[in-house]
């Protein structure tokens, strides 16, 4: 067994910071409460009435802890005034009592019912996050899913959107802190504002030293994005149905098993140190802020004992500093969380604001029905974004109205990069494409993708229902039956539909309870049913018959024939008794045609196409 070690993957933990960068830790929370005015903007849309009617509520609990005091205040002095007067025991006494029973018993209903709506208002903004961050991330461009730093960035936008929950239900208890802490230290300023200002000087040093640890928290938890997008892709290699065989055959589970572990190790180790170092910090710092309140309370003691203030003051004094004491130090604590949650949201945000590239321009053309000419390359150019290597490069070619152009050429030659090219999934990087003499680009994107139909070699395998499966390639048509069921009889795939349990409403794959498997090849047939019901003008096939037996794709390519006999065309396929059956074949090398013409052209040449299609041959005799 290997040596497995993941050390050179794992972020090391910060040492202890210089001021400079503490000043400058300072900066980057400040900076990142500019992330704050969005967050609210979503927390407002995701449920208004909830919002207003938590925010009311919070409003007047806050203000009962100083309330109950000055009642208490009250009670204490007029016992004490019936005790030492010897005086009547009256009833005003009594409505004292009665007042702040009514009053703390509110205060039990209104938390109850603060809570009622922080679980509510929990499950819309969840719901509301997710929906919004799905339907951002399907509209950004292909070249965003085929970069790993903005994987890295939508797994944060992702985590951070139910994650920051705490931060938002903070953003409550810091207002109804603030009102509370507000009341409190107005009553224990007018009574000594020296007393106030010892309060809060106390409580700043744990509240810098856990702001502190919380920035630490956070940078650790941004570097060891990578590593935790490792672990869960083990997860998955480890238990999954495409890796199963492999696994079991080749013996890779303690591999596997060992690089997570190595992993977690890693992660574990980083979290115990920074942990460690904050209990060491914490502890001290909180032995700090309790010699401010109980010096406060000693000194209050003091006066009350030397004659200077009433046992109802002194209660309320007492009452109010510890409250105050406790709600200054939940305020900064809140303030700290929310200032460095902020840095969390900086992802979010930021994901939100990415923007695709590729999109309809203002007062975009609709695609044109019917096509009368075609597509066209001219001198196209493409190279992947973050790569200088050329895909293709001035490349030249038609597609036109009626026509089947199979595209044929060894890996890496550019043939599905065409294929992204002609939906717009990326634009060239020099050159145009135009569809009846117009540039692509000048066309509304979602029309044109409509008019498109395509099945690519790695075609999804939805697990739904059968219908549901085929109805993905224009979902429009789901609930027409009809429809969905002509386009898999199109394709092949009602025979083997019809033999499943539950027909067109049995739910296909492994993942769910009662699913069913299908074989590879009828799952192509799935696949190709969805680019018949899109009945688009043009029909795109990568490799379609990949897995099917030769009889299957016979049958297949003789539908195919008729079907698109009116429609554009444009096959890629390394079976050359597929590709026989254009009317044109576009031979690619170097991102360039270098041959052209049908099978019977190409093969009387003796170039390159005729050297494939002779070594393929030989394969069969």
């Amino acid at each position: 067994m290997p040596n497995i070690t993941a050390e050179e993957n794992m972020p090391k933990v910060a040492d202890p910071p210089h001021p400079q960068n503490f000043l400058v830790a300072w900066q980057k929370r400040l900076k990142a409460l500019r992330n704050v005015p969005p967050l609210l903007r979503m927390i407002w849309q995701s449920g208004p009435t909830v919002v207003a009617a938590n925010v009311f509520l919070r409003v007047l609990t806050a203000l009962i802890p100083v309330t109950i005091l000055a009642v208490t205040r009250l009670i204490i002095n007029e016992v004490q005034a019936i005790s030492t007067h010897q005086r009547t025991l009256g009833p005003d006494l009594w409505w004292l009592i009665a007042l702040e029973f009514l009053i703390a018993g509110s205060n039990s209903v209104l938390c109850r019912v603060i809570d009622f709506l922080d679980a509510l208002f929990a499950d819309k903004f969840t719901l509301y996050i997710s929906t919004r961050i799905m339907n951002h991330a399907s509209s950004l461009d292909l070249a965003s899913y085929e970069n790993p730093s903005f994987y890295d960035k939508l797994e944060r936008a992702r985590v951070q959107s139910t994650d920051r929950l705490n931060m938002v239900q903070a953003m409550g208890r810091i207002l109804q802190q603030t009102i509370t802490a507000s009341t409190l230290s107005i009553s224990i300023f007018m009574f000594s504002p020296w007393l106030l200002l010892i309060l809060i000087a106390c409580v700043i040093p744990a509240f810098l030293g856990e702001s502190h640890f919380a920035f630490a928290g956070y940078s650790l938890s941004v570097e060891q994005t990578p590593a935790r997008r490792q672990l869960d892709y083990l997860r998955v290699l480890s238990a999954s149905k495409e890796s199963a065989k492999e696994l079991k055959l080749f013996g890779l589970s303690h591999f596997f098993t060992g690089l997570f572990s190595n992993l977690s190790l890693g992660i574990y180790e980083q979290n115990v140190a920074l942990a460690k170092r904050r209990l060491f910090a914490s502890s001290f710092l909180s032995l700090l802020t309790a010699v401010g309140y109980y010096g406060s309370f000693v000194f209050v003691v003091y006066r009350t004992a030397m004659g200077e203030l009433d046992l109802g003051t002194l209660t309320f004094l007492a009452g109010a500093i510890a409250g105050a004491s406790a709600t200054i130090q939940t305020i900064f604590s809140l303030f700290s969380t929310i200032a460095d949650q902020s840095l969390f949201l900086t992802d979010l945000v930021d994901f939100f604001k990415t923007q695709p590239q590729i999109r309809s321009k203002p007062g975009a053309l609709p695609a044109p029905r019917p096509v009368r000419r075609g597509f066209e390359f001219v001198n196209v150019s493409f190279s992947y974004p973050g790569t200088s290597r050329l895909i293709l490069d001035n490349l030249n070619f038609s597609l036109e109205l009626g026509e089947k152009v199979a595209l044929i050429g060894e890996n890496g030659q550019g043939k599905t990069t065409i294929v992204k090219l002609l939906t717009r999934l990326y634009d060239p990087s020099n050159g145009k494409i135009l569809l009846d003499g117009i540039d692509l680009r000048e066309y509304n994107l979602e029309d044109l993708c409509s008019q498109i139909g395509v099945i690519f070699q790695d075609f999804m395998r939805y697990d739904m229902t059968a219908l549901n499966n085929i109805a993905v390639g224009r979902i429009e048509e789901h609930p027409n039956q009809v429809n969905i069921e002509v386009a898999a009889e199109k394709s092949l795939a009602h025979a083997a539909i019809r033999k499943l349990p539950l027909g067109y409403g049995q739910m296909l794959g492994r993942r769910f309870e009662g699913g069913v498997d299908l074989s590879g090849g009828e799952w192509q047939k799935m696949a190709l049913a969805r680019a018949y019901l899109r009945d688009a003008q043009l029909i795109v096939l990568d490799e379609p018959t990949a897995a099917l037996d030769a009889r299957s794709e016979y049958d297949v390519f003789q539908h195919f024939a008729a079907l698109t006999n009116s429609k554009m065309a444009l096959l890629i396929s390394h079976r050359f008794s597929t590709v026989r059956m254009a009317d044109r074949i576009l031979v690619l090398e170097n991102g360039s045609v270098a041959e052209q013409g049908d099978h019977r052209q190409l093969l009387a040449r003796g170039g390159l196409y005729s050297g494939m299609f002779e070594l393929q041959a030989a394969c069969y005799r």
